[in-house]
C-alpha cells in the first residue's frame, strides 16, 4: 500500500496526507469468508509466536541479570 500512499502524499520536506485523503483512501478487503478466516488464523499464530518469543526473551534477561549479580557480588569468579 506504500506506493498508493506515495501517490497521494504532498509536501516538499516531509510527506503528508490530508484527512480527506485518508477518508477517501480505498482499502481492499477479502470478501470470501474462508480467506478472512485463513488470514485471522495466520495472524493469531503470529501473535502466539511473538508471545512465546517475548516470554523466552524475558527468561533470558532474568538469567542474564542473575548471572551478572553473581559476578558483581564475587560469588562466581571468571578465570
Amino acid at each position: 500500500m506504500e506506493d498508493n500512499w506515495a501517490k497521494i502524499s504532498k509536501g516538499s520536506t516531509f510527506d503528508s496526507v490530508s484527512s480527506d485523503d485518508i477518508i477517501n483512501f480505498e482499502i481492499l478487503l477479502p470478501t470470501i469468508l474462508e480467506e478472512q478466516l485463513a488470514i485471522a488464523a495466520l495472524l493469531s499464530d503470529m501473535d502466539a509466536e511473538i508471545s512465546a518469543l517475548e516470554a523466552q526473551r524475558a527468561k533470558v534477561q532474568a538469567l542474564k541479570q542473575g548471572m551478572l549479580q553473581e559476578l558483581l557480588t564475587g560469588r562466581t569468579r571468571l578465570v
